[in-house]
């Protein structure tokens, strides 16, 4: 039975059938491990999302966040979740042992954390930004500071932030005015004003640690002058205990389109010159540390457009399934027709598969991505070419997933019809829960940028590379397949144009139209992330074709369509294993055969969109 969350199947398949995860456990860093533990890990995660998380979803939403006499107050039932979630163990589970985490292998937590995600995304990020935060000072504090601000917020009894964003400057980090003054004790007086924080004031944690950008006095403009500070809400006595407030006050919350459960912030820091902060690593290595943050957390958004697309076609699926309304188009005339199920009508039907595959292949992606950081860690000798993985990918992993997750989202509400747009049912808030996915830590435009103009050259080309390896060795695979031929050719001509494409991007960089690859970035990313897809959808499909070939021979049915037919309905597994090669076969035919004509367009240097005057846009 469906938990309405995710897929748990699908998951177990991409973990173990898909991606292999129990070669981690052969390895010196995860070999604690077992695929029972893995198992019993995700079972729980899944009893967390459904117990405990998804009860705050819909009150989370309606009674928001709220801003009063200085303060913010976070919807009632965070607090006992919150709680709960803790002593679960959830803060850092995927972290060593040493600092009080698990050390389960990133993939399997990033599965939990899309469940207990889909459960209630706005909560999730309070815990998910106090992890972030106090990795930061895991990786790059001192043993003072890891033992001040480290310990307190891994255990989560203070929460924690990412403070980038100011009023002027936004993605243009560089332009930042937030100000440093060293003090003869070796702190630093901090001032400025920083926007869009999310969870930057709260009313869960006793106190709040603020990773804050800021410019030393007399440091050089852009962002190779910025260092990045340590700054508590609340500031901490030599014995532990909380002393004063540390001069961060929250100038307001926004009213937002979705997410009403997680505060986003305002804070300003320093009005009366009483904040004080302790310098996070070197000086002016602000944005090299912040990164470490920032790339976790493009990773998250991509989950989170995930995870919201997958709950989002977990309810649409079972309505259709459930909806009674219209006798099928072929029988309207016939004395007999009775309404049917709506999951009977093929627009309805269509529109379903198209979420189904683009969902499938998102979680693999992702799935991938965090098995890649596993494979990192856990093997030295091949660290280059799997953390190039994690690099090429990342950009990918956010933009992509929380790009199609709206588009996920929005079908799920076409599958109800008007009902879908009412608050009586739950997918109209997941689209907007979902829309921020597309523009915070980073706009997906911005990711697109990074992609082209950064990901693709980096390691002299061999990460994109060794990822076009990958591709055409599920080619190789598929085309020895003989039901699987024709997508296996529908993904090569795909593969094989977005190489081309490539290619010429780079030319195109070397030259006079050098604005080329900036102008088509946004749609280099979304061939990129279709021709992926399509390889994770290819590659199920050749494991699930060999799993149904050994359940036919089994049951006498290699040569029998009836027998098959018959199996679908009454074997789970044949019902599953044919789904994943239908997923395949479906984008296959809808998406990958549109990437050649959209390769083309792209080169044929067309720039109207540069060229035009900016009065044509309207006037």
């Amino acid at each position: 039975m469906s938990n309405l969350l995710v897929n748990d199947r699908d998951q177990r398949f991409i973990l173990f059938e898909q991606l292999g995860m129990e070669k981690l456990f052969t390895t010196e860093t995860f070999n604690d491990f077992s695929k029972d533990d893995a198992l019993m890990i995700l079972s729980e995660a899944e009893k967390m999302a459904l117990n405990v998380i998804l009860p705050t979803f819909t009150d989370g939403d309606r009674e928001g966040c709220t801003f009063k006499d200085g303060n913010v107050y976070v919807p009632k039932s965070y607090h006992e979740a919150y709680k709960k979630y803790i002593e679960g163990g959830w803060m850092i589970a995927n972290e060593s042992p040493e600092v009080g985490g698990q050390g389960i292998p990133l993939v399997l937590y990033e599965a939990c954390m899309e469940t207990m995600s889909a459960a209630n995304v706005s909560f999730q990020m309070l815990p998910g930004l106090t992890h972030g935060a106090g990795k930061l000072i895991e990786e790059y504090g001192s043993e003072e500071q890891k033992k001040k601000y480290m310990e307190k917020m891994y255990d989560g009894t203070w929460g924690g932030t990412m403070c980038l964003t100011e009023p002027g400057a936004g993605s243009d980090v560089g332009a930042l005015k937030a100000t440093a003054k060293r003090l003869p004790d070796g702190t630093f007086s901090i001032t400025g004003t920083k926007i869009f924080i999310s969870f930057g004031d709260q009313d869960v944690t006793g106190n709040i640690i603020h990773p804050v950008l800021a410019r030393i006095e007399g440091d050089p403009p852009g962002t190779g002058g910025i260092s990045i500070f340590i700054v508590p809400k609340y500031k901490i006595n030599d014995d532990g205990t909380l002393g004063e407030l540390n001069d961060v006050h929250t100038g307001n919350i926004e009213h937002k389109m979705g997410i009403h459960g997680a505060s986003t912030c305002t804070l300003n820091f320093g009005d009366d010159n009483k904040c004080i902060g302790e310098l996070l690593g070197n000086e002016r290595d602000g944005m090299k540390i912040m990164f470490l943050m920032m790339n976790e957390a493009r990773l998250s958004v991509g989950l989170q457009g995930l995870s919201l697309s997958s709950t989002a076609f977990e309810h649409a699926v079972s309505y259709a399934k459930d909806r009674i309304q219209s006798a099928l188009v072929w029988e309207k005339k016939g004395p007999d027709a009775k309404p049917v199920s709506i999951i009977q009508h093929p627009d309805v039907r269509r529109d379903l598969l198209w979420m189904k595959s683009h969902l499938e292949g998102i979680r693999a992606m992702n799935y991938f991505t965090a098995y890649a950081m596993d494979m990192a860690k856990a093997n030295p000798g091949e660290r280059e070419k799997w953390q190039g993985f994690v690099e090429l990918l990342t950009p990918v992993c956010k933009a992509y997933s929380s790009d199609k997750g709206m588009d996920i989202c929005s079908k799920a509400i076409d599958v109800y019809g008007g009902y879908g747009y009412c608050q009586e049912y739950p997918v109209e808030q997941y689209l907007r829960d979902c829309k921020i996915a597309t523009v915070y830590e980073g706009t997906n435009g911005i990711q697109s940028l990074d992609l082209v103009g950064r990901k693709l050259a980096m390691n002299k080309g061999m990460n994109i590379m060794n990822m076009f390896g990958e591709i055409g060795a599920t080619i190789a695979r598929a085309k020895n397949i003989e039901e699987l031929k024709i997508d296996a050719g529908r993904l090569e001509e795909a593969y094989n144009a977005l190489v081309d494409l490539t290619m010429a991007l780079a030319q195109f960089g070397k030259s006079s139209s050098f604005i080329i690859p900036i102008l088509n970035a946004s749609s280099y990313l979304d061939i990129f992330g279709d021709v992926l897809v399509g390889h994770f959808l290819l590659q199920a499909a050749v494991i699930a074709s060999e799993k149904l070939k050994a359940i036919y021979q089994e049951n006498g049915a290699e040569e029998s369509k009836a027998k098959k037919r018959a199996l679908v309905r009454s074997n789970e597994d044949v019902a599953f294993y044919s789904g994943k090669i239908a997923s395949s076969r479906f984008f296959a035919v809808e998406v990958l055969c549109t990437v050649k004509p959209r390769c083309e367009a792209i080169k044929s240097e067309e720039m109207v969109a540069f060229e035009m005057a900016d009065e044509s846009f309207t006037c």
